[in-house]
């Protein structure tokens, strides 16, 4: 099991473009529909989405790719 989040909590994660950071605003624990694709998430594997610092993008990712700042 990976590190838990929380909302929030102001984290980082890999991108095509590199480091990228931003602040969770959900969190789920049971699967859910992500920009029309099914995503699974459980109490034991939780998925976070994430809204980045310097865009408006939000990113949908499992705990064992984020990472959590300090602000």
């Amino acid at each position: 099991m990976s590190e838990r989040f929380a909302v929030g909590d102001h984290v980082s994660w890999n991108s095509e473009a590199g480091r990228v950071s931003g602040t969770i605003t959900e969190v789920h624990t049971s699967d859910f529909d992500y920009k029309g694709h099914a995503r699974r998430a459980s109490e034991d594997e939780p998925q976070y989405e994430i809204a980045s610092d310097k865009t408006d993008h939000v990113a949908a990712h499992k705990g064992a790719a984020l990472r959590k700042l300090q602000r």
